[in-house]
């Protein structure tokens, strides 16, 4: 990952310390394809100067959130491990996909949902109902055809699935869809990611297809996009914000 970097001059905004800031920026300069990481490494990665960084990387490695190798490089520490492990025993998934998708269903005024693979399916794992009185109904657990349906098709293409309409999805980066599962729905959905660009699911807005036309979802499809990576980037722990069709290889 890239931290932004904090420039040696900088001066703390209302409520905020600079070195705090600067402490997190190193940590965050590690990831799982930069598992140790050279005082220089370390420089450029935060834009801090060797001196402030080395300053910093012992005060850290006092507390065990960074162990010096003997080599001089640097690698996160047992009390940062510890961090990640508590995060990951007290994450609620649900806590961050629903606000998302409610504020999904505001701005589109239809019903949003936040789909994952399991086998051969799909299964809703989040649903915000839409503020329409006439609108589409998913139950929460609901495992659905992953070849029939937008969310279901963008996960098939972003898990790597061969030939058309997968890589025309792939290249779009979202996928639309009318009356494929069920007549008169529509559809529009987006790929989420994690850590890596490992795909966690898919969002999705859907809703009649008399309100849903086509131009109506190639309209919405900014929307749903901007909720996906919004969400990527939560589920991946707020590290960098991914975009969508990026990557040139999928993975499952």
């Amino acid at each position: 990952m890239n931290p932004t970097p904090v420039p040696e001059t900088a001066t703390p905004d209302e409520g905020g310390v600079v070195a705090v800031t600067r402490a997190l920026r190193l940590l965050e300069a590690f990831g799982t394809s930069h598992a140790q990481l050279t005082l220089a490494e370390l420089s450029r990665a935060t834009g801090l100067h060797k001196t402030t960084v080395l300053r910093i990387a012992r005060t850290l490695a006092m507390d065990q959130y960074l162990v010096q190798k003997e080599d001089g490089s640097w690698r996160l520490g047992r009390a940062a491990g510890w961090l990640g492990a508590c995060y990951q025993a007290t994450f609620n998934v649900h806590e961050v996909v629903e606000p998302v998708l409610r504020d999904l269903a505001l701005k589109t005024g239809e019903s949003a949902s936040f789909y994952v693979r399991e086998g051969d399916s799909r299964t809703c794992l989040v649903r915000v109902e839409g503020p329409q009185a006439i609108r589409h109904h998913v139950r929460v657990g609901a495992a659905l055809p992953l070849d029939l349906g937008a969310p279901g098709r963008v996960i098939l293409a972003f898990s790597g699935e061969p030939g058309e309409p997968y890589e025309a999805i792939r290249r779009r980066g979202y996928h639309l869809s009318q009356g494929e599962r069920e007549p008169e729905v529509s559809s529009v959905s987006a790929p989420i990611f994690g850590v890596q660009w490992r795909l966690l699911g898919s969002v999705c807005i859907s809703g009649p297809t008399s309100r849903l036309h086509l131009a109506r979802l190639e309209e919405l499809a900014t929307t749903v996009m901007d909720a996906a990576n919004q969400l990527s980037y939560a589920l991946a722990g707020g590290q960098q914000p991914v975009r969508v069709a990026r990557p040139t290889t999928w993975h499952p």
